[in-house]
């Protein structure tokens, strides 16, 4: 069943700034990771899904409601991290907690206990004394306490520690195990490839992959590390007129797309001891929409 969905929303802020003609869908019980770096539009895609941008074009709806003309009724049962995070300086920790469950109308609880036990926060530090991190965690509490159906989150681990993140990532499957729908937009690759089902990608305020993580690893170019028996071997390899990444002593890195056979065809014309596939991490796909021959 799909719980979030955007269909060909477009924010044009003029000289290539915004979405363009976006459209993807999310589904109960899915991680969904939505990927690109600063300015790609992905903090605006987030914007309209909390109702806090009208769509100059197309739609975005939570539970079947629109986003913009529902704002209150489904913020109030979401859970949201803010790409930057907005506090009450003059509160501490536990008093913001304490707003943000009257507004919701909802009391905090024992799950708001067990978040600040998990990530380790002492909520009675004032919000304008606490470090980057620490911030980031009562953002994490406040996401969570209310135990939404439905989550948002940008950047949800900035700022914190490797300890921590992993902690977030924990939280995140043992939600994802309970049927939570939860779109993440991260730059922590292996993040996103430990909790996320599909990933989208986005360019220029423009959907340019959507798939299941694993197809778009096997559909992008892929390294090969060839070992010679010698670096003159490795050399001549090298000057087969395939695609080479890298070249160290007696090794040979190639990039294949579609050409796995011209390079097994090479490499049965030379002394080889060894090949190895590097795994591909999100971040090598990453690059390949983002790197310098893209437009």
């Amino acid at each position: 069943m799909v719980v979030c969905e955007i269909q060909g929303l477009t924010r044009d802020y003029g000289k290539g700034r915004g979405v363009f003609d976006l459209s993807f869908s999310i589904n109960q019980g899915e991680v969904f990771g939505f990927l690109g770096p600063n300015g790609a539009g992905k903090t605006t895609t987030i914007r309209h899904l909390m109702g806090l941008l009208k769509p100059e074009q197309g739609y975005c709806t939570i539970g079947g409601k629109d986003c913009w003309k529902n704002r209150a009724d489904i913020q109030k049962n979401l859970g949201y991290i803010p790409g930057e995070m907005v506090f009450f300086d003059d509160m501490t920790g536990a008093e913001f907690l304490s707003f943000m469950a009257k507004y919701r109308k909802k009391k905090t609880n024992e799950r708001t206990k067990e978040l600040l036990d998990r990530f380790e926060l002492d909520p009675r530090v004032k919000l304008k004394k606490m470090s980057k991190g620490m911030r980031q965690k009562v953002g994490i509490v406040v996401a969570f306490m209310h135990d939404p159906e439905v989550l948002i989150l940008d950047e949800p681990t900035s700022g914190l520690d490797p300890l921590m993140q992993n902690r977030f990532v924990e939280l995140i499957l043992e939600e994802k195990a309970r049927g939570k729908t939860i779109l993440m937009s991260s730059h922590m690759f292996e993040e996103v490839e430990r909790t996320c089902s599909r990933v989208a990608i986005i360019k220029n305020g423009k959907l340019v992959a959507l798939n299941d993580v694993e197809t778009l690893k096997a559909a992008q170019t892929k390294k090969y590390i060839i070992t010679l028996e010698d670096e003159n071997a490795a050399a001549a390899f090298a000057g087969e007129g395939l695609q080479v990444y890298e070249i160290s002593h007696n090794q040979v890195t190639v990039i294949v797309k579609n050409n796995l056979k011209e390079l097994i065809s090479v490499m049965n014309r030379y002394p080889v001891k060894n090949i190895i596939t590097p795994n591909q991490s999100l971040e090598d796909i990453f690059m390949q929409y983002y790197g310098e021959d893209k437009s």
